[in-house]
């Protein structure tokens, strides 16, 4: 009720000063003066402030980008990743050039043309051999991009290698959980029917090659050097699997199976010595200190990058690169969802 009178309060205060403003003009036609003429002296200086203000934005894009270049992500921790973030600083560089050179051009022609009382402006209504360059030209480059774009997504998406792992993440409202193949590699039939009590992920407990899988939450484990393929499938909405190191995110659509591929190339414990990791960690660490929480450790993670609901953000797993001795060492340890139940 608060916030409503606030929000009246702020629409009548804006209508009286618009009624003000209103009779202060009319006060001042009815009085001959010639306060509201817009001069040539006016025209002058809002182009040079116009000019003026292309370098204050500038600068401050700039400074932007020097304050936040150590908040972006660390070096890509899947082979893919180096190719992907290759494209992403050429796309960044190539609209960055645009991007400058527009709004150089945007704004010294509006200091340059501003009105004057000797000039008068052209009528010049068409051009065909303009419309065909800012035609071309952008299309071409968007070809460029869109091109490189579709090769990478290719990439990860194609089929994987016959003795890629296979891991199904399962998403639903708010966790997610991961299904090993296990010693088969091949995931057993599941289906919605199926689920209830124990069963949340619906698994056939007839199918055969479901008898070894295995099922795990908070912390996925996987090994250093080998390709990894997911299977994606959500219970209830549209989710989107979402490892930022390893840049790869799928969509976890209802009743559809989607998948992509990767191999890690860094072990969580290499990526926890890198300085640009440890910076970052120190940073986030004092904050936490300032809000009294305990220091965080870096952790790769699987998070839900679509807004699936009120508790969205609980939606993440630990993701963990092991050596491949690591990794045989943890599986070990793992029963079957079948000898658990």
């Amino acid at each position: 009720m608060i916030k409503l009178l606030v929000y009246v309060a702020i629409v009548l205060l804006i209508i009286t000063i618009a009624q003000l403003v209103r009779v202060f003009e009319l006060a001042a036609e009815l009085k001959g003066s010639k306060n509201n003429e817009v001069t040539y002296k006016d025209h002058r200086n809002q182009g040079r402030m116009m000019f003026g203000f292309l370098f204050l934005f500038m600068a401050f894009c700039l400074w932007q980008c020097v304050k936040y270049k150590d908040s972006i992500l660390p070096e890509s921790a899947s082979v893919h990743g180096v190719d992907l973030d290759w494209l992403m600083w050429f796309n960044m560089s190539f609209i960055g050039i645009v991007f400058v050179i527009l709004n150089i051009l945007l704004f010294y022609f509006t200091y340059k043309y501003y009105s004057r009382p000797d000039q008068q402006a052209t009528y010049y209504p068409h051009n065909n051999k303009l419309e065909l360059i800012w035609t071309i030209v952008p299309a071409a480059a968007l070809a460029v991009i869109i091109i490189l774009g579709i090769k990478m997504w290719n990439t990860i998406t194609e089929p994987a290698a016959n003795d890629a792992i296979i891991i199904e993440l399962y998403a639903k409202q708010f966790d997610w959980s991961a299904r090993y193949a296990g010693k088969d590699n091949q995931l057993g039939h599941s289906s919605y029917k199926n689920i209830g009590g124990a069963n949340a992920l619906g698994m056939d407990t007839l199918d055969a090659k479901g008898m070894d899988d295995i099922i795990v939450r908070n912390e996925l484990h996987i090994p250093l050097g080998k390709q990894v393929e997911f299977k994606i499938n959500s219970r209830d909405v549209i989710h989107s699997a979402f490892m930022p190191h390893f840049r790869i995110q799928m969509n976890a659509v209802p009743g559809m199976v989607t998948s992509m591929h990767m191999t890690p190339s860094i072990t969580t414990e290499e990526m926890r010595k890198r300085p640009e990791v440890i910076d970052q960690m120190k940073r986030i660490n004092n904050l936490r200190a300032k809000n009294g929480l305990d220091p965080y450790e870096f952790n790769y993670i699987l998070l839900c990058n679509k807004i699936c609901g009120a508790s969205h953000y609980n939606m993440q797993m630990n993701v963990v690169v092991d050596t491949p001795d690591q990794y045989e060492i943890w599986l070990a340890k793992q029963k079957p969802f079948l000898a658990k139940n």
